[in-house]
């Protein structure tokens, strides 16, 4: 059974994030330090889980909606902000611009677009992860082949159901944003959102469960 639990230190999730960040400490190694990453969707926990918190060698910037607590790390600061309007930035201003799930909860193509040239305008590197459409999990509702359904279905399925990381909603119009919220990325539209880009395609059971786009 596909296991996507986080707090499972054997579920595929957490097996996935570990080869990730060792990938990602890897991909850093060529860089002179200290690094300026501005992440875009990130939390703290994330980076406490890379165990970079504290590392001077990195000086990170969280982009979330969400508040991060980040006052008791010397290398991470935090900007509430939604990551659509991201022009206070300047062009080149960070080393890296770094984003983990974040691209497909731009739910139209045209946002994905526009967040893809700020990110390639902004950064002079990136690295990008985002779920696979065509693998047969859907990875926030956790349900088979969920991305291929209709919106009426999903709505449908949510108003239901508890799916994945959501509750159900009994609320049909809450039921149905929920059901347009997510749009997942083939690999070949995510090549063409980043065409400099080298594509890595991390694996399960020789599928290819998500993409992470770097330059």
């Amino acid at each position: 059974m596909f296991n996507a639990n986080q707090n499972n230190e054997d579920s595929i999730s957490n097996k996935s994030r570990k080869k990730r960040n060792e990938f990602f400490l890897e991909y850093c190694s060529g860089f002179t330090k200290p690094i300026r990453i501005l992440d875009l969707g990130g939390s703290d926990y994330h980076w406490r889980n890379l165990k970079l918190n504290n590392n001077r060698d990195f000086h990170i910037t969280i982009i979330n909606t969400e508040i991060q607590d980040t006052k008791n790390f010397i290398n991470l600061s935090f900007i509430k902000k939604d990551v659509r309007d991201l022009s206070m930035f300047d062009d080149k201003e960070y080393e890296i611009v770094y984003s983990n799930s974040l691209i497909e909860h731009l739910n139209k193509y045209e946002e994905q677009k526009k967040l893809a040239e700020e990110i390639r305008r902004i950064g002079s590197h990136y690295f990008i992860q985002t779920p696979n459409y065509n693998f047969p999990i859907e990875p926030h509702f956790l349900f088979p082949f969920f991305q291929f359904l209709s919106t009426e279905t999903k709505a449908s399925l949510i108003k239901k159901y508890d799916l994945g990381w959501y509750q159900r909603q009994n609320d049909p119009v809450k039921a149905g944003e929920l059901a347009r919220s997510i749009r997942l990325l083939k690999k070949d539209e995510l090549k063409k959102l980043f065409p400099e880009a080298k594509i890595y395609e991390e694996k399960y059971l020789f599928l290819n469960k998500s993409f992470i786009a770097y330059n």
